[in-house]
């Protein structure tokens, strides 16, 4: 996955890299130009010295070693020369033995030249015309000195640039660690509208993102609109069928079917099989619709609640009591917690002596519900078959057997686990292992 700081950085790293060593070069080159420049015409000035060196003798031109300066005369000075003529050649002492080879073009060489004692030297030669001859004067001085210079100002600008490309790194991680904080706290704001704890997004927002946080608002809006229809578009359905099933349910009671015992049983077990049906496939479509959180499922105002109702609807003296973590809120929908929680409760009182025991804890991977009851429980042997479809858990006691089923369906709609083990109280325990909702479709 591209990471944005990275792509940030390797767009600052090579932008920078590339303008410091053009300037840095640049700066060099021009400041380098400037002290040839200087240099040049410090040997031209030296040059003209020699020539007027040159006075003429008995036998014809020759060359005053008087006028001639001392940095001349000591050997590998630095400082050196060639003067030319049609018939003779003078050399500096300071070159003693050595031969350069002398640029013949005039001007200031661009090239330098290799002189005595690996030294470099910038050479300058002029031509000029005195009695009908001409003179060639090339005047050189080492060079070393000076270009060692440059190399060592070269690698430290270059030192220079790669602090000052630290520094920028590091200023730009924080500028863009600032500038990404308002989409931490926007995901940071998703992940509170997973869990239930809010609806939507701040609507205060940079001017960049105003636009994404208003269009996610509206999307969870429209979706929230979608789900209430849909969810009151069932409920209706499955009031609307529950009349003409009681009203099938009530004719085949009737004497016409009594003389057909067989076909009796026959319609009567078609219109278990139906309602079951129609239970679980509502139960299903509700949760298949769910694409947010709702309000989530607050433990100290609905479980009270919850538990007074099984206490009236089962025996008095049935002793349940429920445990949480403080102000527990769980981050699933409201509706769907009461239909999960009443199954399991309601299955544990019709078969509990006198205890049950509801447990909620939170986990590293989301909660953990416990709900036991001190009843005969369920055979080993028999646990995975009591959580097939339509399969009665409680074959003496009203009821149409999809309580289990219908858990099983919840807990897979949110990807968790469902466990039938042996209570510490003596009877059944269910165990959920519930991971945190997701924003994602459920399949």
């Amino acid at each position: 996955m591209k990471s944005i700081q990275r792509s940030l950085s390797l767009g600052l790293v090579t932008t920078l890299v590339v303008v410091g060593v053009v300037l840095l070069q640049t700066s060099l080159w021009l400041f380098e130009a400037g002290l040839r420049r200087n240099l040049q015409a410090n040997l031209q000035a030296e040059a003209e010295g020699l020539l007027m060196a040159i006075v003429r003798g008995p036998d014809g031109q020759q060359l005053d070693m008087q006028r001639v300066g001392p940095r001349y005369q000591r050997a590998f000075s630095g400082h050196y020369f060639l003067i030319s003529l049609p018939d003779r050649t003078w050399r500096s002492r300071s070159l003693w033995d050595a031969s350069p080879q002398w640029p013949k073009a005039p001007g200031l060489g661009e090239a330098l030249i290799d002189g005595p004692r690996e030294q470099r030297l910038l050479v300058y030669r002029a031509d000029y015309q005195r009695g009908g001859q001409t003179i060639g004067i090339s005047v050189a001085q080492d060079y070393t000195a000076i270009a060692e210079s440059f190399d060592r100002v070269r690698l430290s600008g270059l030192g220079l640039v790669g602090a000052a490309l630290a520094v920028l790194l590091l200023l730009q991680r924080y500028a863009v660690k600032m500038a990404l904080r308002p989409l931490e706290r926007a995901r940071q704001q998703i992940a509170q509208l997973q869990r239930g704890k809010r609806q939507q997004l701040d609507s205060q927002a940079p001017v960049e993102l105003q636009p994404l946080v208003e269009q996610i608002n509206h999307l969870l809006a429209h979706t929230d609109d979608s789900l209430k229809r849909s969810r009151h578009a069932l409920g209706n359905l499955g009031h609307a069928l529950k009349t003409p099933l009681a009203v099938l349910r009530s004719l085949s009671l009737r004497e016409e079917l009594a003389s057909h015992p067989e076909l009796q049983a026959s319609v009567r077990e078609q219109l278990t099989l139906i309602e079951q049906r129609v239970a679980r496939e509502l139960a299903r479509a509700r949760l298949a619709g769910e694409a947010i959180p709702g309000a989530g499922f607050d433990c100290d105002a609905e479980l009270p609640a919850l538990l007074d109702t099984l206490a009236m609807i089962h025996r008095q003296g049935l002793d349940l009591r429920w445990q949480a973590p403080p102000a527990c809120r769980l981050p699933w929908d409201r509706e769907d917690m009461l239909e999960l929680l009443g199954n399991l409760l309601d299955n544990a009182c019709k078969w509990a002596h006198a205890q049950v025991r509801l447990d909620i804890t939170e986990t590293t991977g989301g909660y953990c519900l416990l709900v036991d009851d001190d009843g005969p429980g369920i055979d080993a042997s028999h646990r995975d078959e009591v959580l097939g479809r339509g399969t009665r858990l409680d074959e003496q006691q009203d009821g149409h057997g999809l309580g289990l089923g219908i858990v099983r369906d919840i807990v897979a709609a949110w990807h968790g686990t469902l466990h039938l083990e042996d209570s510490p109280l003596g009877g059944l325990r269910v165990r959920l292992e519930l991971p945190p909702p997701a924003l994602r479709s459920r399949g």
